[in-house]
C-alpha cells in the first residue's frame, strides 16, 4: 500500500469545497496569508513557503508569543492555520528550481514581493504560467503592478493614510487616526480571495490561467464605499465625525447611567420605536425629525435630546428594551466581553487545535457557514519548515539523499 500523500493529508473533517486545489503561497505578513488562509479553511492544500531561518516576518511580531515555546508570535497564528510550511530559499538556484517545480503542480500561486522581485530570481509569474498554462498567479503589492509608485513598498498604515480612510476617521476637529485593525491588508486579502476563486473557475472551464494584480491602495479606495460615491457624484468631502454616521441619524454611541451603548437607527420606523422606548414619542412626531434627511439636518439638537434620555437609564435595561422594540442597539465590548457573549459562543467561531508538540491553541475559524461543504480548522499554524521534506518528497518525488543535499546547501530547511 502506498504511503499517504502529505501534500493532501487526510482529515476527519468533511472535505471543503476547495478540496484538491493546490496553492503555492509565497506571501508573508498579512494580506497574502489572509487570502490563502481563507482558501485553506475551505479545503485547499496550501504550501506556505518561507525563508529558512527567518520565516514569515510575523513569526517574530511579539510578544505575545504562542505558549509552546516555539518563538512564534500570536500574530502569526491569526493568518496561517490549515497550511503546510516549507522553508525554501529561492534566492539560490536550487531553491528557485524547487519553486518552479512546485508551481507546475499548483492551481494558484500567491506572492507579495515588490514588483519584479520574482523575475530577478527566474520566477516571473508569466513564465510560470507558460510552463503551467492553467496556473492562476496573484501578486499583492502596495500600489499594484503599474503606475508611478508600482515599485514602492506599501504597508497598511501608509495605505490607510494615502487611501483616504484616515481623512474621515477620528473625532470632529481632531487629528487623523488609523483604524484599530489593518483594514487595507484585510480588504486586499479578501478581494484577492474572491478574484482567485473567479480565476480558478475560469481556468477549470477553459484551461486558461491568468494573473491577478491586487494592490492595497486600490482595495482601500474601493472600500470607501458611500464616501467615494458621495465625492465622485455630489462633490461631498466627508469630515471626521467620530462615531457618528455621515448620513444616518441617530447612528452612534450614547451615554447610559452606567456606561455606553450604541444605537443604530436605520429607518423612520425604528426611530419612532426608539422615541417610544425613551418615553419621548414627541420626537418622532416633530417634523424636524420625522425623516432621516431632517434628522441629519438637525443632528446636533436631536442627538442632545436622545443623550439626555439615555443617560438616565442603566445600560443593560435600556439595551433590553430597545432590542424588544426592534431598535438595533448593542454594547461596546472589550475582547473578554466579546468572547463571553452568548451569540459569539453560539456561533462556534472559536476552535481549539493542538500544535505539533500537543500545545493547544485557540483560534477564530472561518466566519461563514456553508451547509454542504463547511470550512474547517484542521491543523494548527505550522512551525517553520515543518512540512518541507514531506511535501517535496510527495509532490516532487525527491529522495532522502537529495533532500539532505539541498538542506546541507542551504536551499531548504526543515523544522527542528
Amino acid at each position: 500500500m502506498a504511503p499517504p500523500d502529505p501534500a493532501d493529508p487526510p482529515s476527519p473533517a468533511p472535505p471543503g469545497p476547495l478540496a484538491g486545489v493546490r496553492v503555492l503561497d509565497l506571501s508573508r505578513v498579512l494580506a497574502g496569508p489572509w487570502a490563502t488562509q481563507a482558501l485553506a479553511d475551505l479545503g485547499a492544500t496550501v504550501w506556505k513557503v518561507e525563508r529558512p531561518g527567518a520565516g514569515d516576518d510575523t513569526r517574530g511580531w511579539g510578544p505575545p508569543f504562542l505558549p509552546d515555546g516555539s518563538g512564534d508570535a500570536c500574530y502569526f497564528a491569526a493568518a496561517n492555520r490549515n497550511k503546510q510550511a516549507l522553508a525554501i530559499d529561492f534566492a539560490t538556484p536550487e531553491g528557485a528550481g524547487l519553486i518552479r517545480a512546485l508551481a507546475g503542480h499548483a492551481d494558484l500561486l500567491v506572492e507579495n514581493f515588490r514588483t519584479g522581485t520574482l523575475a530577478r530570481h527566474g520566477l516571473d509569474p508569466a513564465d510560470l504560467r507558460r510552463a503551467n498554462p492553467r496556473l492562476v498567479t496573484c501578486s499583492i503589492t502596495g500600489f499594484g503592478q503599474t503606475g508611478p509608485r508600482a515599485s514602492e513598498a506599501g504597508y497598511d498604515f501608509l495605505i490607510q493614510g494615502m487611501g483616504g480612510l484616515m481623512s474621515l476617521t477620528g473625532e470632529p476637529g481632531g487629528g487623523p487616526l488609523r483604524a484599530g485593525i489593518p483594514v487595507a491588508d484585510l480588504a486586499t486579502g479578501l478581494y484577492a480571495t474572491i478574484s482567485m476563486l473567479a480565476a480558478l473557475h475560469h481556468a477549470r472551464t477553459t484551461g486558461e490561467g491568468q494573473h491577478i494584480d491586487a494592490g492595497l491602495l486600490q482595495a482601500q479606495v474601493a472600500i470607501l464605499a458611500n464616501h467615494w460615491a458621495n465625492w465622485l457624484n455630489a462633490g461631498r468631502v466627508p469630515a471626521r465625525s467620530g462615531n457618528a454616521h455621515a448620513t444616518v441619524v441617530p447612528y452612534r454611541d450614547f451615554p447610559a447611567a452606567d456606561g455606553t451603548l450604541i444605537i443604530a437607527v436605520g429607518s423612520d420606523r425604528q426611530f419612532a420605536a426608539l422615541a417610544r422606548v425613551l418615553g419621548r414619542p414627541d420626537l418622532a412626531e416633530d417634523p424636524r425629525y420625522a425623516t432621516n434627511a431632517g434628522r441629519q439636518t438637525a443632528r446636533a439638537a436631536l442627538e442632545a435630546e436622545i443623550a439626555a434620555e439615555t443617560a438616565k437609564r442603566p445600560r443593560d435595561a435600556l439595551l433590553a428594551a430597545l432590542t424588544d422594540a426592534g431598535v438595533p442597539a448593542g454594547p461596546i465590548n472589550s475582547l473578554p466581553e466579546l468572547f463571553a457573549d452568548p451569540q459569539v459562543e453560539a456561533s462556534g467561531l472559536v476552535a481549539t487545535i493542538a500544535r505539533t508538540d500537543g500545545t493547544p491553541l485557540r483560534l477564530v475559524g472561518y466566519p461563514q457557514r456553508l451547509s454542504a461543504t463547511p470550512a474547517t480548522v484542521r491543523s494548527a499554524p505550522p512551525r517553520l519548515g515543518e512540512h518541507t521534506r514531506a511535501v517535496l518528497a510527495a509532490v516532487l518525488g525527491l529522495g532522502e539523499g537529495e533532500l539532505d543535499r539541498l538542506e546541507a546547501a542551504g536551499a531548504i530547511a526543515s523544522a527542528v
